[in-house]
């Protein structure tokens, strides 16, 4: 048996046993156990504490948990000083129904559309409150915040994502000698970037009211009706040090940070230093004032930053996951499996498919779109295939694994925002995002057979 082959039971065993037992963080570490147990047999123990290593000190992963970790000491701020009480008394005379609460989120997740992170943990923390007083469930607004973050980002040429792909697509040399530079190319694959129009055009629907409540998501608001509990007894551990809503709070306290956050990380392109700004501002609004004591200032912000620790153990379990898998060859063996099918007319809905699996099944949508690109692109110029809709095609697969993968980044940080459990969240998006993928096949398939 190929050792990608063994990839593949073993994604899938952690796949089906969370679905299952809903505990995900156990069947990552599981499933990377097993994975290393493979790879690398008597020398396992040391073998895997070198790759837990690895995977915790690697510069990008510092650079996600103190983020993570840092929204989490803001978050406690705001809610310490009641900030977050004075935007919700304001926004709840605007929101008056559930269908305005709704639009107000997947509106904000719009403007706010320069990185996805970004948008998912500030509009949580702006919206959660209003839609606990209209008795809205959670899982919509994670929902919405996980469909209105990577679709979002995608299809605007000047966020993270753009930069990302734009600069991967152009250091290929087909795309070099047709377009002007990466952002050119990028801008003309962002109409037939099926998946995320499609996502967007259903949470839409969906916040209006017109799209139906199917599966999970239907026994939700079953839930809400019969017992007004906006979340599960599954998710009530995330909840538990939320202050009582009292209506007291100074909205000055939360526009502030927030919007310093906001500004900052937009401007310079960097989340981080926005975080670190809006705790600063934080500090300098809220000791003098006395509505804290230094003391209380920094207790608040251990135990806002504790709260984030188990997004940073499912992530490890995450990102070791991908490595094992990365090490027993999973992504060759897929891409060997697709090789036989390809034809002119069908490489750029297999090329979705194909990277759709990949992010889904690894966690890593821009890991597995770097080591994509070097493969897709040339084999498409070989097979005469379009350029710019097999481009399109890698990013909505990215935009794909982004959004549907319950232990990829953006779906944690959704869920963790929302303040629900993280596989509740998965399970009531799925049929959402599933219909969207299958819809993008679809397009994929029509236009590359007329391109």
């Amino acid at each position: 048996m190929s050792n990608g082959l063994i990839a593949v039971i073993i994604i899938t065993i952690v796949i089906v046993g969370a679905i299952v037992t809903k505990r995900c963080t156990e069947f990552l570490f599981l499933g990377s156990v097993l994975g290393a147990i493979v790879l690398f047999g008597k020398d396992m123990p040391m073998e895997y504490v070198g790759i837990l290593q690895e995977v915790v000190g690697d510069p990008d992963n510092v650079w996600l948990w103190l983020v993570c970790g840092l929204f989490g000491s803001l978050i406690a701020l705001l809610q310490a000083a009641k900030g977050t009480f004075g935007f919700q008394r304001i926004i709840e005379k605007i929101c008056k129904n559930e269908r305005r609460t709704m639009l107000a989120s997947f509106i904000l997740g719009i403007l706010i559309f320069v990185d996805d992170y970004l948008n998912v943990l500030t509009v949580g923390v702006c919206m959660k409150g209003v839609y606990d007083k209209r008795k809205i469930p959670r899982e919509s607004l994670a929902f919405i915040l996980d469909s209105t973050g990577a679709p979002v980002c995608v299809l605007l040429p000047f966020s993270t994502w753009a930069v990302f792909y734009a600069n991967l697509f152009y250091s290929e040399d087909a795309v070099a000698n047709s377009f002007s530079s990466g952002i050119n190319a990028y801008i003309h694959a962002i109409p037939f970037c099926f998946y995320p129009f499609i996502a967007l055009f259903i949470v839409f629907l969906f916040c209006m009211g017109w799209f139906p409540k199917l599966d999970s998501m239907k026994k939700t608001y079953q839930r809400v009706a019969e017992t007004g509990m906006v979340y599960s007894e599954a998710s009530k551990k995330y909840n538990m040090n939320e202050p009582e809503y009292t209506g007291e709070g100074n909205v000055w306290d939360f526009i502030i940070p927030i919007g310093l956050l906001i500004a900052v990380g937009i401007a310079s392109g960097e989340i981080l230093l926005g975080v670190l700004v809006a705790i600063i501002t934080c500090l300098v609004l809220y000791v003098p004032r006395k509505l804290m004591s230094m003391e209380e200032f920094f207790n608040s912000m251990v135990e806002g930053f504790a709260t984030m620790l188990s997004i940073f153990f499912m992530l490890v379990g995450a990102f070791s996951l991908a490595n094992v898998c990365g090490q027993l060859g999973l992504t060759e063996y897929l891409i060997d499996l697709a090789k036989p099918f390809l034809s002119a007319s069908l490489f750029p809905m297999l090329t979705f498919l194909l990277l759709a699996v990949l992010a889904f099944v690894t966690g890593s949508n821009w890991g597995m779109s770097a080591v994509v690109i070097p493969i897709m692109i040339p084999m498409c110029v070989a097979l005469n295939a379009n350029l710019v809709l097999t481009m399109a095609a890698i990013i909505s697969g990215g935009a794909f694994g982004s959004h549907a993968c319950f232990y990829t980044d953006a779906t944690v940080l959704s869920s963790n925002s929302a303040g629900i459990d993280n596989m509740e969240h998965a399970l009531t998006q799925w049929p959402y995002v599933f219909i969207s993928a299958g819809l993008s096949c679809v397009l994929f398939l029509i236009i590359g057979t007329v391109l």
